[in-house]
């Protein structure tokens, strides 16, 4: 009889570490802000906000595989296929983070072959247009690659949808809030 898979063990330990580190770690070193702030009478989006939301989904996650999926008999065993996906999708979302981090200042960059005064992309990546051009870009590639992953093959409705939940993610975390950078501009 052949070794039961302990994978969702695994991946749910994983999970539950990689959370706790980031939420009492790394976010509280890397951020200037608590979670929510109160700035002169209200309250606005703290630094560590979107951080500490996206580790506590990785923790429900974790927990959610270490309580009910860890005995669950039709695991997955972790083989060379599993982990060729897993490579595949860490270098998707690199990609994107890395198109997200530099478009927006080349963009500026080209921008400024056509200009006599020049422009700085810091000055202007809170400005709409400007701080959303990295995000879209490596937002959609990351959404589309990753679904071209699944598929095994890039489509139209693969880069829709990209496009789609990137708007999405823009309508919900960026036009409500007036102090509220998406990503990577804070770090620009």
């Amino acid at each position: 009889m052949p070794e039961k898979s302990r994978s969702n063990l695994y991946v749910g330990l994983f999970c539950v570490a990689v959370a706790l580190v980031l939420i009492f770690i790394w976010i509280p070193l890397d951020t200037k802000t608590g979670i929510v702030e109160r700035a002169r009478g209200k309250f606005v989006i703290g630094d560590a906000l979107a951080p500490t939301v996206a580790a506590g989904f990785v923790l429900l996650g974790g927990l959610l595989l270490l309580v009910f999926e860890r005995n669950a008999e039709d695991q997955p065993a972790l083989g060379p296929s599993k982990i060729k996906f897993v490579a595949s999708v860490v270098a998707v979302i690199g990609v994107g983070f890395a198109i997200m981090r530099f478009a927006g200042p080349a963009a500026v960059e080209v921008a400024n072959l056509f200009r006599e005064d020049p422009l700085e992309y810091r000055l202007l990546r809170a400005t709409p247009v400007w701080k959303h051009i990295g995000y879209v870009m490596g937002g959609t590639i990351m959404v589309s690659g990753i679904i071209a992953i699944v598929e095994r093959k890039m489509s139209r409705r693969a880069v829709l949808t990209g496009i789609a939940a990137v708007v999405v993610l823009i309508a919900v975390f960026d036009l409500p809030f007036d102090d509220l950078l998406l990503p990577p501009n804070g770090d620009v």
